[in-house]
């Protein structure tokens, strides 16, 4: 049952990102940038973490989650370094995910050629 409502809760928000394409004049990027301010605004209204504990992966695993992550690494922060968490801890949080990124964006690189498509 675990898997069905991470399959029904990710694919409701990849077909809603979908809807935004699709219908709006919103560009790609920018509709990824408002599903991690989208995440961030609302764990801290309290709304995404029933959702999380619902849908589990198919939650945490999008653009929302990382927003998610990254404001739960900052409340983490701020209750054990004061303010200054609010520098450090959505970086802390996210880091692995961040270079995990960075490091298969480097090996895919490194074994595939960039080049213009021809065709």
């Amino acid at each position: 049952m675990e898997y069905l409502r991470a399959f029904l809760c990710g694919g409701l928000l990849c077909a809603i990102g979908q809807i935004l394409i699709d219908k709006t004049q919103l560009t790609p990027a920018r509709i990824l940038t408002g599903y991690v301010v989208a995440g961030v605004a609302l764990t801290g209204a309290g709304v995404y973490e029933p959702i999380v504990e619902w849908g589990g992966a198919g939650a945490t695993v999008p653009l929302l989650g990382f927003g998610y992550a990254l404001a739960n690494g900052v409340k983490r922060a701020v209750a054990e370094k004061g303010w200054l968490g609010v520098l450090t801890g959505g970086l802390t949080a996210t880091a692995g995910g961040i270079a995990a990124a960075v490091v298969f964006a480097l090996l895919v690189a490194l074994i595939f050629r960039a080049g213009d498509k021809r065709q």
